[in-house]
């Protein structure tokens, strides 16, 4: 049996993901801040695909996070086989309205925590041969988004860490690659829309109709499709991906890179 640990596993993105390794067959370890919310995805998952589900609460934000969620899979796994960087994203900002301390937060939450979990499981992943490191990032990685400074700062420091660390490490077995999403249907992205109606002063109806409007397919993804991408890059079959960022935005982005 496989395992995976999931960050930011108790709604959104993390939880689809986690729904889609279960389908295939991995015992998991979801971790975020509330063990509350985390429960009943665990629940869901355990009835649904038989796989054995660990939970465990840290906010991604605190120093400590990584430590606690690696010593929770030390105790109930042998091995890990693959980790899902993901959580929530700091507050919004333009790029003139910024202050010391939200940096370090974001920052912490985005780049510092990610990175010490996955250089914490990597010495056994190597060992073995095989480990699959995925992160979930932002389309503004490659577009920087309006308002997003955090984000767009802190997952765009995590993308070029994973760039460096997938080239180092791919003799070894173990892959690294990053997921960008474009505008998916979650909790986060209708927040992000309410925030830009309430900044315009219209309704979150027509900011919806907007971004559709920038999107070849003409709608919002959905979780699980996103959730599918990750579990093709969490697969034997994708051995030879790595050290890349791959988009699932609906054609949304037109950079190149």
């Amino acid at each position: 049996m496989t395992t995976a640990i999931v960050g930011g596993a108790s709604a959104g993105l993390g939880a689809a993901i986690a729904d889609q390794l279960a389908a295939t067959g991995h015992d998991l370890l979801l971790w975020s801040r509330s063990e509350t919310r985390l429960a009943p995805v665990a629940a869901t998952l355990r009835q649904r695909h038989g796989v054995t589900v660990h939970t465990v609460a840290a906010d991604a934000a605190d120093p400590a996070a990584a430590a606690t969620v690696a010593a929770r899979a030390e105790d109930v796994f042998d091995q890990v086989d693959v980790c899902v960087l993901n959580s929530g994203g700091p507050p919004p900002a333009t790029a003139d309205q910024t202050d010391p301390d939200s940096w370090r937060t974001a920052l912490q939450l985005l780049t510092v925590t990610p990175i010490d979990l996955a250089t914490r499981l990597l010495p056994g992943m190597r060992q073995r041969g095989f480990g699959r490191l995925i992160a979930v990032l932002s389309s503004g990685v490659r577009e920087p988004l309006p308002n997003l400074t955090y984000s767009n700062s802190g997952r765009a420091a995590l993308a070029a860490w994973l760039k460096t660390l997938g080239r180092q490490v791919a003799a070894d077995g173990v892959t690294v690659n990053g997921v960008i999403p474009g505008r998916i249907d979650t909790d986060r992205v209708a927040q992000l829309d309410a925030a830009a109606a309430q900044r315009s002063g219209t309704d979150v109806g027509s900011v919806r109709a907007a971004s559709i409007a920038t999107i070849p397919t003409g709608r919002y993804g959905r979780p699980e499709e996103f959730a599918a991408v990750v579990g093709f890059l969490a697969s034997p079959a994708a051995s030879y991906v790595t050290a890349s960022l791959l988009s699932c935005d609906g054609g949304m982005m037109r950079s190149l890179t």
